[in-house]
């Protein structure tokens, strides 16, 4: 675990039994609390990636987002978050966010549809020099700053959003699935930076579907499940095969890439609205116990942290 790699223990970003939830209105208007994140927990050194993985409606996006203070108006946000030891209020997120914090969001609908590219990515305090020079790392040719968000393929405003978030010399990058729509080469060379940055001092959260090649430059890897953290790891343990990672579901994980045969369990991950006691995975855990329908906290188990009353 890379926890000094700017020379502190002390973490980056740190945070602890996180839970959204959203005020909604069922068809006859009455309104109700929808909980989609719950006991969420992460941390992130200066000088690591953090790879966070799980399926899709996990919570992996709605923690980049409650990080960086920009979920809509009807969330409600509980728990503890602190960037560099001071509480992340929502005064701190707007000083942040853009500089010291900075997003690579999933969607390239987070390109102004009206302003040029190279605009875009200089912002306030960059220069065209800088620009050109960072679309030349991901690729992008010249003429590129002169173009509008429609007329970039997808690739290329995925590369575009990239160069956004590093022309500024941020402290923590949280990247949402920067990669899709890029070739394999390109997707390993964005990663690959990620890394470099990290080892600048860097520390970034790096939210993925491309489990293979996160590996290869994580440190650790946060599994997600059902809207709460289930397992933090070296991510060593989990090229060393389904037996080192300590959860049940991670060792579903695992079975389930494809060069593992895409070996899926039964059912589904729980809806948000109708959660079970006790632990989120237990319908489908084969090491599955009267007791996991009690609370289950995060321990400490061989250099990792998890979610489970049975692991080891």
């Amino acid at each position: 675990m890379k926890k000094n790699g700017a020379g502190t223990d002390s973490p980056l970003l740190s945070v602890k039994n996180l839970t959204v939830l959203f005020s909604r209105y069922d068809h006859g208007f009455n309104k109700y609390d929808l909980e989609v994140i719950h006991s969420l927990d992460v941390e992130v050194y200066p000088g690591e990636v953090v790879a966070v993985v799980g399926a899709s409606g996990s919570g992996k996006s709605l923690l980049a987002h409650s990080v960086l203070g920009i979920l809509p108006e009807n969330a409600t946000v509980t728990g503890e978050m602190a960037y560099m030891g001071q509480p992340l209020t929502c005064e701190l997120q707007r000083k942040l966010r853009g500089r010291d914090m900075v997003l690579i969001p999933q969607s390239v609908e987070f390109l102004d549809p009206l302003m040029k590219v190279g605009r875009q990515v200089k912002g306030v305090r960059g220069t065209m020099e800088k620009v050109k020079s960072v679309f030349g790392r991901y690729g992008l040719p010249e003429e590129t700053e002169k173009m509008y968000p429609f007329q970039l393929s997808g690739g290329m405003a995925r590369r575009v959003l990239i160069s956004t978030a590093v022309m500024e010399a941020a402290k923590l990058i949280i990247a949402d699935e920067p990669t899709p729509g890029l070739g394999a080469d390109m997707a390993m060379e964005t990663l690959s930076h990620f890394r470099e940055l990290a080892d600048d001092g860097c520390g970034v959260l790096l939210i993925t579907h491309d489990i293979d090649l996160a590996f290869g430059i994580a440190d650790r890897i946060a599994v997600f499940y059902g809207g709460t953290t289930v397992e933090v790891c070296p991510a060593g343990d989990f090229k060393k095969g389904k037996e080192a990672p300590r959860h049940p579901y991670s060792k579903a994980f695992i079975d389930a890439l494809p060069q593992n045969g895409f070996r899926a369990i039964a059912g589904t991950q729980p809806y948000a609205g109708d959660l079970p006691k006790g632990c989120l995975f237990a319908d489908r855990c084969p090491m599955r116990t009267e007791e996991c329908a009690g609370t289950v906290e995060m321990r400490e188990i061989r250099g990792g942290k998890v979610r489970c009353i049975h692991a080891t």
